[in-house]
């Protein structure tokens, strides 16, 4: 079915993405600014940061990814905003992956602007947590999901990962469905929105006609959906929930995390639920045509934009992972697939073991 196309407005944005460069600094308004933030050695090479002013507030939406240079870069843009660091009063992460939370530590260091975060999202690691167990649960899973031993190392997240992920900022507020973001001069309201991440939200700033929506609406890349354990049951069907609630209209701008502001949610959001069931279908077809034992056996038929054999480390990890979200969701739905999906719970493993 062919679905109507989105409008572009974030024109100097797209150009830089197909040129594969880093955008500019843009005043949206005389309140909003994005702000690219390098995102390094990663294919999606920037987060778009926004900043919104407010009467005597300053609040960031993802600051990105911490490194040098994408402090440098945040600096220079809001510099041409005309505040500095220290003005900041309030950072909000739309979901804790280390592209949107990643500098928020070191900047509420710097200025000591509170954090906050969706009050159903999860970091997926704290510092208590005992990282020998978390390296073996997650081999255990992937092992579960038929990923080959000679390519665990690879796709398995190790203590370096591990140290990265519980030094994220912990949240100092925690933003529910409906609520205000409590900045002075701001209407700037909160959408709970999970399935990429268990409590992604995205904020509507509806003086100025503007949507940012993170991570779960993206103009031409479909976001990752990923079935994490310990995590919501079934993030896909999270997913499609979340788009419902977030195509409520069809003419404010979008401003995602990613590639470039565009107006038509409603028609993204069309476009996303098709993408996902088609995607679904293959899984599907997949299962009648070559009787797979496991998901990494699904995952491997499956159409990759780059094919399967391109997939390495971390975008092989989420292959698998988004193929492991679809199963649930399938099974959802009715569908009987004998393939083994999830580990018992660590209680429960605790007590096999002994």
């Amino acid at each position: 079915m062919s679905l109507p196309p989105i409008t572009l407005t974030g024109h100097m944005q797209k150009e830089a993405w197909q040129n594969k460069l880093l955008p500019p600094v843009e005043q949206l308004n005389n309140d909003v600014w994005s702000i690219p933030v390098p995102f390094p050695n990663n294919p999606m090479r920037y987060t778009l940061s926004y900043l919104l002013l407010g009467d005597g507030d300053a609040v960031l939406i993802d600051p990105g990814w911490d490194s040098e240079a994408g402090l440098d870069h945040l600096i220079r843009g809001l510099r041409q905003a005309g505040i500095g660091l220290r003005d900041l009063t309030g950072i909000v992460a739309t979901h804790y992956h280390s592209d949107h939370l990643g500098m928020a530590a070191r900047l509420r260091v710097k200025s000591g602007a509170w954090v906050a975060l969706g009050d159903r999202e999860v970091r997926r690691l704290s510092a208590c947590e005992d990282e020998d167990l978390v390296v073996l649960r997650d081999r255990e899973e992937l092992t579960l999901w038929g990923v080959p031993a000679d390519r665990l190392a690879e796709v398995a997240m190790d203590k370096p990962t591990l140290a990265h992920l519980q030094n994220l900022a912990d949240p100092d507020l925690r933003l529910q469905d409906g609520e205000l973001v409590p900045a002075k001069g701001l209407d700037l309201s909160v959408i709970t929105t999970p399935g990429h991440s268990p409590g992604h939200i995205c904020l509507v700033d509806a003086p100025h006609g503007l949507i940012f929506s993170g991570d779960h609406v993206l103009p031409r890349i479909s976001p990752h959906i990923a079935l994490e354990l310990p995590g919501p049951p079934n993030p896909l069907e999270d997913y499609y929930e979340s788009l419902d609630r977030v195509a409520f209209e069809d003419v404010m701008e979008v401003c995602p995390a990613h590639e470039y502001r565009f107006r038509g949610m409603q028609r993204r959001a069309a476009q996303l639920v098709e993408h996902n069931r088609e995607r679904s279908a293959e899984v599907l077809s997949v299962m009648n045509r070559h009787r797979p034992q496991t998901i990494w056996d699904i995952a491997r038929h499956l159409t990759w934009s780059r094919g399967w054999d391109s997939l390495q480390a971390f975008s092989l990890r989420l292959a698998v992972s988004e193929t492991a979200s679809h199963v649930m969701y399938l099974r959802s739905r009715g569908h009987s697939i004998d393939i083994p999906v999830t580990l018992p719970s660590p209680a429960a493993h605790v007590n096999s073991a002994s």
